[in-house]
């Protein structure tokens, strides 16, 4: 079994039912758009902009909703968290491009960011090293059983995904990529 498929990150939750996101910046497969690269880890063009998100067909029952975006083939042993939002409430359907911006400014009323793996409370791009081959990113809509799934603003997003693994009702993915040339 190759790397890259032993570390499926929903490889040991629980499973959950499947509902739809799509997005105006990216589809499905595709490869990030520039803007959504990392300016902040130094790639030319990267400007660190969230993706623009909307979602449907979340399961009966759904309270609110977190979105996470994940690149499990980063070379750290843990892969990296790119983005962390927590507590949307179940009425909103969608997130604007940009609204994870250093102040969270396009995020409904209730919702925060938790701090990234570069310790920023913001969404950071892609920045996969050079000629370390092509990394996935999971954009993923969690639909939760809970109001307010508890953790702490300053919490990681693995806290977030230990707290919220037990209230999942759904998942959305989006699977995007980006590769850096040698």
């Amino acid at each position: 079994m190759s790397a890259n498929s032993a570390n499926n990150p929903f490889a040991r939750l629980p499973e959950a039912a499947d509902f739809t996101v799509t997005s105006t910046t990216v589809r499905d497969g595709a490869a990030w758009p520039p803007e959504q690269h990392s300016g902040l880890f130094g790639v030319p063009g990267g400007e660190d902009v969230s993706p623009q998100l909307s979602w449907s067909g979340a399961p009966e029952g759904t309270k609110s909703y977190a979105v996470t975006v994940y690149d499990p083939d980063a070379p750290t042993g843990s892969g990296f968290w790119h983005w962390a939002v927590a507590d949307i409430p179940a009425s909103v359907n969608e997130l604007p491009e940009g609204a994870g911006d250093d102040s969270g400014s396009g995020l409904p009323e209730g919702a925060f960011q938790l701090p990234n793996d570069a310790r920023l409370a913001r969404f950071i791009g892609a920045a996969p090293p050079a000629g370390h081959g092509r990394h996935r990113y999971f954009v993923v809509v969690h639909a939760l059983d809970v109001a307010s799934i508890g953790v702490a603003a300053d919490a990681t997003p693995a806290a977030l995904g230990f707290a919220m693994a037990s209230h999942i009702l759904g998942r959305a993915v989006l699977t995007v990529t980006a590769e850096t040339p040698a």
